[in-house]
C-alpha cells in the first residue's frame, strides 16, 4: 500500500522507509489522540479559552512527530504556530512528556500553560507566538546538530496561513542552500486562519511546487493519519524535507469540523462535558 499520496523530486529521495509501526502502536498513538481532544475541549473551557480549530487540526501531526522522536534527545519538535499551544500541551501530556495535566491550570496566573508556549513547560526548547519564528528556531537546531556531529533533527510545524511571513520563506532558503536533510518543515493544511479562509486572504496555489523549486523533498500526506505521517516523517533524503500534511480545522468535533468560528473558542463547561461525549 502506498501510504504518502504524492512525492516529489524522487531522485533526491534515497530512501522511503517502512512506517515500522504496528496494529497495537496505532491503537495507542489513536487513544492518545482521543484523550488528548478531550483535553483540549477542557482547555476551550477555561477561563480564557483557546484556540480550539488549529489545535484539533494539528494534533494528529504533533503525537506523531513525538512518536517519531522519541528516542531521539538529539531532536527537537517546534511547535511554530504557537497559537495551537492546547494542542501541544495535550500532546505532551498524552505522550508522557508532560506529567501535569495542562488542562487543569491552562492560562491561569502563576502556571506556564500560556496561550502561547515558552521553555518553562517540560519538552518544550523555544518560545513560540510570533508567526513565522519557530520555522528559523528548528532550522538552527538542525543546523546546530550538523556542526556538532550529532544526527538530530529540526522539525518545525507551521500553519498554512502562517506561510504569509516572509520569515517562513527566508529559512526556507536558507535551508535549501545549506543542503540541510536534518530538517523538516510540517505544514498544518487546514485551510483556515485568524480572519477566515487562506484562499480568500492570500491562495497558496502550487504549494507542492514552491517547495520543490526552493530545492525541497516535499511529500503531500493525510494529516490525520498516523501511519502516513510517521512514514513521511521517516522519508531519508538528502535536502530538505517538506511535508504538505491536509488537515481538518477542529477535527473529530462535529459541531465545529471545517468552521472558521472554531479558530478561537471560549464555552462552558455543560458544553465541554457534550462535545468530550461526542469527540472522536
Amino acid at each position: 500500500m502506498t501510504l504518502l499520496d504524492r512525492t516529489t523530486t524522487d531522485a533526491n529521495v534515497e530512501e522511503h522507509l517502512e512506517a515500522n509501526v504496528d496494529e497495537g502502536e496505532l491503537k495507542i498513538l489513536a487513544d492518545q489522540a482521543l484523550e488528548a481532544r478531550k483535553l483540549i475541549i477542557d482547555m476551550a473551557a477555561s477561563e480564557r479559552g483557546c484556540h480550539l480549530g488549529g489545535s484539533l487540526s494539528v494534533l494528529d501531526i504533533l503525537i506523531s512527530a513525538f512518536y517519531t522522536t522519541s528516542n531521539d534527545s538529539d531532536s527537537r519538535v517546534v511547535l511554530s504556530k504557537g497559537h495551537a499551544a492546547a494542542g501541544l500541551y495535550a500532546a505532551l501530556h498524552v505522550t508522557g512528556q508532560l506529567k501535569a495535566n495542562p488542562a487543569e491550570h491552562y492560562g491561569q496566573v502563576g502556571h506556564p500553560f500560556t496561550g502561547h508556549p515558552g521553555p518553562k513547560v517540560p519538552g518544550v526548547t523555544f518560545p513560540t507566538g510570533s508567526l513565522g519564528h519557530g520555522v528559523p528556531y528548528a532550522a538552527g537546531w538542525a543546523l546546530a546538530q550538523r556542526l556538532a556531529g550529532t544526527s538530530g533533527r529540526g522539525i518545525a510545524i507551521a500553519g498554512d496561513g502562517e506561510l504569509q511571513e516572509g520569515l517562513v520563506w527566508e529559512t526556507i532558503q536558507v535551508a535549501a542552500a545549506q543542503r540541510l536533510a536534518n530538517f523538516t518543515i510540517v505544514v498544518d493544511v487546514n485551510g483556515g486562519q485568524n480572519d477566515g479562509l487562506v484562499a480568500d486572504i492570500s491562495p497558496l496555489e502550487n504549494l507542492t511546487e514552491r517547495f520543490t523549486a526552493f530545492g525541497f523533498t516535499t511529500v503531500e500526506t493525510d494529516g490525520h493519519d498516523h501511519e502516513s505521517l510517521i512514514h513521511a516523517l521517516q522519508t531519508s533524503t538528502s535536502q530538505p524535507l517538506a511535508i504538505l500534511a491536509r488537515t481538518v480545522k477542529g477535527k473529530g468535533l462535529k459541531p465545529v469540523e471545517g468552521k472558521a468560528g472554531s479558530h478561537y473558542v471560549s464555552i462552558d463547561a455543560a458544553r465541554a462535558a457534550k462535545w468530550k461525549r461526542v469527540v472522536r
